[in-house]
Formats: C-alpha cells, sequence, structure tokens
C-alpha cells in the first residue's frame, strides 16, 4: 500500500531539513516531496518565501562572519558567491524543475481525473446498458402483445400483459429508485389500454361474426326447413311400409327413434358452417377482464337489435317476393333461434334459457301479427293451403330444438277459421248459384256414362242396375242436386285437406266441428231456405220438383252425417253427428206438400166454382157436367204427369187430400144459401156428376183407400134420392146407412128437397119432422 504524502503547515522547518541534508541525493529526495505538495497545494510562493528567508539569515550570517574574520569571509564571500551563483542556478534549475513536476502533476492529474471520468461513464454506460437490456426485455413484452393482437390471438395477448405485469413491472414498480421505473410505470399505466383495445378488438370481431350470423339466419332456417322437410318424408315412407307408425307424428319418440341413423347437424354441413369460435373467444377475454356481465349485456343488447333488423315491418302472404314472403319471414327466426338455442346449450354462463324464450316469445308474437294482419289480403282459400304447411314446417322444425309452438299452434287455428270462412263464402256464392239457375226440372240423362257420373257423386238409391236401365232417361231431382252433392263432397275434402297438407295440426276437433257447421249452415239458408222460399210460386211442377229436391236432400243430409264420422279428425271424438239441416229439410217437406195441396185444392176451388147446377131443372140431365169432367181429367194429368216423379205415399196423400177437398166442395153446393129449392132433376145433375167421380177414383191406384174421401158426398145424394127420409132420424139406421152425413146437414139437404114446383107439401113434411124431432115448433 503506497505511502501516504506528507503535508507541511510551514516551509521553514523544511527548507531546514533540506539545506541540512548531508548529500545531494538526500537533498532531493527531501526537495522533490516539498516541491510537488507545493506545487499540488498552490503554496509555491510560501516555499519560495522560506527559501528567500532562509537565504537572507544565512547572508546576515555571512556578514557577521565577514565583519569578524575578514579574509575568511572575503573567502567565504567568494566561496558564498559561487554558491549563490550555483544556487542561483539551482534555484532556475529548481524552478524549471518545479515548473516541469507542477506540469507532469497536472497532466497527471488530468490523467488521473480522466481516468476517474471514464471509470464513471463505464459504469454509466453498464447500469445504462443493464437498464436498456431490461427496458428491451420489457418493450419485447409489451411488442409481443400487440404483435399477438394484430394476429387475433387476443387470450394469449392478454396473457402476454399478464407476465409482463407480474414479472417485470410489478417488482419494478415496488422499487421506486430503480432505473427503469418511469418506464415500467409508464407502461403499467398503458396495459389497461391494452386491454381495452383487446376487447376492442375482440367486439370487433365478434360484431362481425354477429352480421355475418344475422345474415346466414334465413338460409341456416332453409337448411333446416328442408332437413325437416326430409325426416317427413323418410316418416312417410316408415308409414307406408308400417302403417302402425302412422299414431307417431313428427318429433314423437318413435319418430326421433327411427330417424336417429340419418344425423345431421344443421350448422355444420356442406350447405352451411357456423363457427362459434369468435364468440366463445370473445366471452373468454372478457371473463378473464372480469367483464363477463357488461359482455352479457352487452351482447344480449345486440341481439335484441338484430331480433329488431330480422322481423320486416309487413308480410306479404302472397308475394313471390323472397324479402317480403312468409318463408323469408320464419326461416330467418328458424336460423336466430336455432343459434340462441346452440349459443345457450354451449356458453350458458352468456345466454340463460330466460333470455333465449324471451327473444322466442317476442319474434313468435310478432310474426303472428304480421301474419295475422296480413289475413285481410287474402281471397282465395287455396292461397292458404300454400301457407300452412309453412307455418307447419317452421312448427316441426322448432318443436324438434325444444321451443315452445303453442302460439304457432293457435296461428294454424287463425289460419284454419280464415280458411273455413272463405271457404263457407265461396261454396255459399256457388249453393246460391246452383239453387238460382236451376231449371227445377227432372234431370235428364242420355248416357249410361253421364248415369254412372251422377251416380258417384250423388246419394241416391240405384233401383236397377245400370244395364237394365234405358236411355235417355229422366231422374226424379233436378239437376241441382247432384251439383249441391258435389260441391258437398268438395267442400268436405278441401276441409280435411287443411289437415292432411302436412304431420302437423293440433285442433283435429276443431275441423269437425266447424266441417259440421258449415254444412249445416249452407244446406240450411242456401239450400233449403231458398227452395222454401221458391214455394210461393203459383206453378205447380216447380213446388213438386222443390219437394222431391228436399226429399233427396234429406237422403243426402244423412249420407253426409255418416260421411262426418267416417272422415273426422279427432280420434277423442265418438258418438253420432247430426246436422240441423236434415230435420229442416224433413220439416219443409211438409211444407211443401202443404203448398202443394194449397195449389191443387186452390184448382179445384176454381173448378166446382164454375159448376152451373139447375137446382129447379125442368128437364133431366143426361151427361156430367163439364167441370167434373175438367176436374177429374185435372186430377188424373196431374198424378201421371205433374206428381208423377213424388214417392208413391206423397202422392196418395196427395190424391186423398185432393178427393177430400173436392167431395167438401162439391157437398157445399147444396148447401149454400143461395139454393133453396133442389127438385128430382137438379139432383140428377148432381148424382150424375158423383158418379162420374166415383167411377174416376175407383179407376185409381189404390182406390178403396180413396174411395173413402167421397162416402159423405155419396152419401148425402143417397139421402137426397131415398123415398124415406125417416131414416136418417133413426139413430140406428142412419149409423147403417148415412154414417159419414153431418148431423146437421142432412136435414138441410131434406128440406131443400122438392118434387114438383105445384106441389110443395111434401117438401114441408121432412122439415116438420126436423122441427117436432129437435123440439122447434
Amino acid at each position: 500500500m503506497p505511502r501516504k504524502a506528507q503535508t507541511w503547515n510551514d516551509y521553514v522547518t523544511a527548507v531546514d531539513q533540506i539545506i541540512l541534508a548531508p548529500t545531494d541525493s538526500d537533498f532531493l529526495d527531501q526537495l522533490i516531496p516539498v516541491l510537488r505538495d507545493a506545487t499540488t497545494s498552490g503554496r509555491t510562493a510560501a516555499l519560495a518565501k522560506s527559501l528567500s528567508i532562509y537565504a537572507e539569515e544565512r547572508e546576515k550570517d555571512i556578514e557577521q562572519i565577514g565583519l569578524t574574520k575578514h579574509e575568511e569571509f572575503l573567502g567565504s564571500v567568494n566561496q558564498l558567491q559561487k554558491v549563490r551563483e550555483g544556487t542561483v542556478i539551482l534555484t532556475s534549475e529548481i524552478l524549471d524543475l518545479n515548473q516541469s513536476i507542477q506540469a507532469s502533476t497536472e497532466k497527471l492529474a488530468e490523467q488521473k481525473q480522466a481516468l476517474v471520468n471514464t471509470r464513471g461513464v463505464r459504469q454509466n454506460i453498464t447500469d445504462v446498458s443493464d437498464a436498456l437490456k431490461e427496458s428491451l426485455r420489457i418493450l419485447h413484452a409489451v411488442n409481443n402483445a400487440h404483435d399477438l393482437i394484430r394476429r387475433k390471438k387476443y387470450y394469449a395477448a392478454l396473457k402476454s400483459l399478464d407476465d409482463l405485469q407480474n414479472e417485470h413491472l410489478v417488482p419494478i414498480i415496488q422499487n421506486k429508485y430503480a432505473t427503469q421505473y418511469k418506464l415500467a410505470d409508464l407502461i403499467q399505466k398503458s396495459i389497461p389500454d391494452s386491454q381495452k383495445a383487446i376487447s376492442k378488438a375482440v367486439m370487433n370481431d365478434l360484431n362481425t361474426w354477429l352480421y355475418r350470423i344475422r345474415e346466414t339466419s334465413q338460409f341456416l332456417g332453409e337448411v333446416a326447413f328442408y332437413h325437416t322437410k326430409q325426416r317427413q318424408d323418410r316418416q312417410r315412407a316408415r308409414i307406408e311400409s308400417n302403417s302402425f307408425l302412422s299414431h307417431f307424428k313428427l318429433n314423437s319418440a318413435i319418430e326421433l327413434v327411427s330417424d336417429e341413423n340419418n344425423d345431421f347437424d344443421v350448422l355444420d354441413n356442406d350447405e352451411v358452417q357456423v363457427d362459434f369460435t369468435p364468440l366463445h373467444e370473445a366471452l373468454h377475454i372478457h371473463e378473464a377482464l372480469g367483464q363477463l356481465d357488461k359482455f352479457r349485456a352487452e351482447y344480449a343488447a345486440t341481439r335484441r337489435q338484430q331480433k329488431e333488423l330480422l322481423l320486416p315491418s309487413t308480410v306479404d302472404l302472397l308475394s313471390e317476393n323472397d324479402e317480403l314472403s312468409l318463408s323469408s319471414l320464419l326461416e330467418g327466426i328458424a336460423g336466430f333461434a336455432i343459434i340462441e338455442k346452440v349459443t345457450m346449450q354451449r356458453a350458458p354462463q352468456l345466454r340463460s334459457a330466460l333470455d333465449v324464450d324471451e327473444l322466442w316469445d317476442s319474434m313468435c308474437q310478432t310474426s303472428v301479427n304480421l301474419i295475422s294482419g296480413a289475413l285481410s289480403q287474402v281471397t282465395n282459400a287455396e292461397a292458404l293451403l300454400k301457407i300452412k304447411p309453412v307455418v307447419g314446417l317452421f312448427i316441426q322444425t322448432m318443436d324438434s330444438w325444444g321451443y315452445s309452438v303453442s302460439m304457432m299452434n293457435n296461428l294454424q287455428l287463425t289460419l284454419f277459421h280464415k280458411y273455413a270462412e272463405l271457404l263457407g263464402r265461396r261454396f255459399s256464392e256457388d249453393f246460391q248459384e246452383i239453387v238460382a239457375t236451376d231449371d227445377y226440372m227432372p234431370m235428364p240423362i242420355n248416357t249410361p256414362e253421364d248415369y254412372e257420373k251422377v251416380l258417384s257423386v250423388s246419394w241416391i238409391a240405384q233401383e236397377k242396375p245400370t244395364q237394365e236401365l234405358t236411355f235417355p232417361c229422366v231422374l226424379p231431382f233436378s239437376q241441382m242436386y247432384p251439383l249441391c252433392c258435389i260441391d258437398i263432397r268438395n267442400l268436405v275434402n278441401q276441409f280435411y285437406y287443411f289437415a292432411s297438407s302436412d304431420d302437423h295440426f293440433q285442433h283435429s276437433n276443431i275441423i269437425d266441428e266447424t266441417l259440421r257447421r258449415s254444412l249445416d249452415e249452407l244446406l240450411t239458408e242456401r239450400v233449403c231456405h231458398s227452395l222454401v222460399e221458391r214455394l210461393s210460386v203459383q206453378y205447380l211442377g216447380q213446388i213438386v220438383q222443390i219437394l222431391i229436391n228436399l226429399e233427396h236432400f234429406e237422403t243426402a243430409c244423412q249420407k253426409v252425417e255418416q260421411l262426418l264420422i267416417e272422415n273426422r279428425t279427432s280420434t277423442s271424438a265418438g258418438g253420432p253427428v247430426t246436422l240441423n239441416a236434415t230435420e229442416q229439410f224433413r220439416n219443409n217437406k211438409k211444407t211443401a206438400e202443404k203448398r202443394i195441396f194449397e195449389l191443387v185444392n186452390s184448382k179445384i176451388d176454381d173448378l166446382v166454382d164454375t159448376a152451373e147446377y139447375n137446382w129447379t131443372a125442368t128437364t133431366r140431365p143426361t151427361e156430367t157436367s163439364s167441370y167434373m169432367v175438367t176436374l177429374t181429367q185435372y186430377l188424373s194429368n196431374i198424378m201421371n204427369s205433374t206428381l208423377l216423379g213424388l214417392p208413391r205415399e206423397i202422392k196418395e196423400l196427395i190424391y186423398f187430400d185432393a178427393l177430400s177437398h173436392a167431395a167438401n166442395k162439391i157437398i157445399a153446393l147444396p148447401l149454400s144459401n143461395d139454393v133453396k129449392k133442389i127438385n128430382p132433376n137438379g139432383l140428377e145433375a148432381l148424382s150424375l156428376d158423383v158418379e162420374h167421380l166415383t167411377k174416376f177414383v175407383s179407376g185409381l191406384e189404390n182406390s178403396f183407400m180413396l174411395q173413402s174421401t167421397l162416402e159423405e158426398l155419396q152419401q148425402s145424394v143417397a139421402l137426397m134420392k131415398s123415398d124415406n127420409h125417416d131414416e136418417f132420424y133413426d139413430i140406428s139406421m142412419r149409423n147403417k146407412k148415412y154414417n159419414r152425413v153431418d148431423a146437421m146437414n142432412g136435414p138441410i139437404l131434406i128440406e131443400k128437397l122438392t118434387q114438383t114446383v105445384d106441389n110443395p107439401t111434401r117438401a114441408a113434411a121432412p122439415l116438420a119432422n126436423f122441427g117436432s124431432r129437435f123440439g122447434l115448433r
């Protein structure tokens, strides 16, 4: 270890030691440190002053010596002069040496300072280098994180930022005196922005994914519909091979098991692929950032907005434009709902069942409102047959995904009511036109083929095989009957076709009841009432034809009741089906019969009113009255022509009523107050007419029953022609011979009888007898 340089406080002592040095080398050894110290400390002047003082003292000593020892002094002076000269020389050399040493010392000091400075710079460089290396590691980690963000590796970027924070930034920040503190603090403060950038980038990718999903929704729904249609076709094929499977609808357990070999992923197939990676990544990132609730709310709001954009303001059920069509609407809803259901299954922490069902109910309600509002534009029932399968396909597709389809089932019911309304309106017009344009004449048939056609569509009893019939022929009903039967069959078929147009309709019992009610209304209002209204005409043939048609329509209603029982779609329904129209036709047959009675009796009244009996004729008649001949001809004609097509029992009833009415009308002639006397000639004219009528009736079919209608008339004429009128007043004889003669009318007729004009006594006797028998005076 080098010795520390001596420090001189006073150079006087040092000069003494230097001067007293025994040798030159010692002199120099002692002089050099003093010079270095003086140069270093800047006290060169003090050293020179000390040397000067020493020299002066020595001169004084020399002078003193010179005064005492002159010669020695002179010698000493000379010697001293020499010494002085040597000293001056030496001083000069010393000064030169001093300057040289001083220069050397300054240079050495500068070199030492430079060395010190160099060592400091080197240490600073080392420190800076270390700091830069650490900073570069931090910056590399930051750049790596941002590079991962640019490469869309968001979770790796987030993990890189987390590692940067834990491994580098936190230790540095905890030491406030660290070189990288400011950098670390700056980067630490920028990490939230980086995380926000990651979140924003993830959301941008997610929004892009959501946009693509929205654009894909309709196509996804179309693929789902196609898959459901394929399942329907496979199920129908299985039902054809095994009818037992017809009891199991689409999405039933049996159908699902039968179809499990036909695996099909709606979200990943040749037509469409939906990758949920962006969604899962966004969910993972926001969960790592502790922003799951915020992300869930933003995602829900975005899906609600997309739902609103998905649903149009209007829908045109009849349009072929894809954007406005019903299929586009339902396909879009289906695709959207499928995405929601899959999202709920794959990310239950993001989408709950409540969220998904809320969106589903909202879409269903909106679509139902749109479709229900657009139904007013539909005026053709066939258009609804195109709409209903689309709705059914939508229901079956979404039912397979576990969605509630009650709203759409109710929509199908709305479609059916609209369908029934349009069918009812159209068939009502058809029935009305058929009834209005009918000729109300028996229907002519020219060929066996025409007869077979009528037989195939109408409900008629075939009395003979077609081969035994002679053509052309005439059927009893008019043309309206088979035309109405065709419409009835078409109406039944079209009603049930609505239910069979797809495999999903939950209201079959309503179809049965609505069909029964529609048929009842059409047959009652458009057929029965229209026929009854036409009974007011005066043409007997038309009324007869209406009665025949009513008879056949009653039979048709009974057949339709059986048809409805056989074809009803509801398996739970049982018991008979009753049409009110059946009773309506049955009751109005009586109305038609009464109307026929009225017209026939009115004609009889008109004919009998033309009778011109001369009750007191002077000559005996020999021929039947013209009115009676006309009456019997009329009755014969209507029975053989107009009433020919009526059932036998109705014809007999009409004949019975007509003959009864005619008999009553004829017997009322002599009972008239205008007839005062009836002589034998007038009685003979009445008798001839009654005989003619009796003969006519006896020639009729079932005359035995019909003749009873003339008994009162016959017995009244017989009473008037009898010679013993007292028999009428004898109860036993009256019951035996005149039991059908009215007890009040008999005496009146007897009273009016007279044998001759000039012999009134015979006519007065019966009156006296009549008065005595009944207590008259």
